[in-house]
Parts: structure tokens; sequence; C-alpha cells
């Protein structure tokens, strides 16, 4: 990978882990908030669902975003840290956090798809 590629990645990286550092701060949504009407609460518990999914979400990007610029520092970005073959510039060009390729990508997500199903499983065989 070129300097000016891996330049592009690391600002891409730079100013993702700036959005989600910043944009957790909103979190007066999260506050439970009492109401006589039952439609304001389920409201209320929608709208505080919706945001601690966000958070989730964003912390796990900024997770990946900050290991993403670790690996640069250690020489590693762009190589897949499952099988350590290059990943492709196409797609760390669509997720530059990528730390899986293709390949390896869609086998933790089989992977994970699996284990949620078997999880789903025993939560029905015990209820």
């Amino acid at each position: 990978m070129t300097k000016t590629k891996l330049n592009e990645f690391r600002k891409a990286l730079e100013s993702k882990q700036a959005e989600l550092g910043n944009g957790d701060r909103n979190r007066e949504v999260l506050t439970i908030e009492s109401s006589p009407d039952e439609m304001d609460r389920i409201q209320h518990a929608s709208e505080r669902e919706f945001a601690i999914d966000k958070l989730e979400r964003n912390s796990v990007r900024l997770s990946e975003a900050r290991a993403a610029l670790r690996r640069m520092e250690k020489g590693t970005y762009g190589i897949c840290v499952e099988c350590e073959e290059e990943i492709n510039l196409k797609r760390l060009a669509a997720v530059p956090w990528a730390a899986l390729c293709i390949a390896c990508q869609e086998s933790a997500d089989r992977e994970e798809r699996h284990t949620r199903s078997d999880f789903d499983t025993s939560l029905l065989m015990t209820a």
C-alpha cells in the first residue's frame, strides 16, 4: 500500500474517530421520564431503546477505528488479522476500520449468526 493511500485511510479513520467521539454527548434522551399518558411512556421507551442501540453501535465502531489506527502504527494495517492476507483496497475504501478480509468476515458473520441462532433456540427451550 502506498503512503498516499495509507494517509487517506488514516485521515478517514481520524475523522470517524472524531465524529464518533463527539456524537455520544447527547445522552439526555436516555433519561427515564415519567408521564401519566401510556402512549407517551411507550414513545419515550422506544426513543430510549433506539438511542441506546445507537450508542452501542457507535461505541463498537469507535473501538474498531481506534484499533485500525493502532494497526497503522504497528505497520499491520490492511492485513487480515485472521488469515494474514492483504485486505482488498476497495474493501478498505468502503470500510477503513476493517480488520478482516471479505472471506474471513463472511466466515465470522456466519459463525455469529449460528451462535445467535443457538442462543435464541436455548432461550425458547427454557421459556
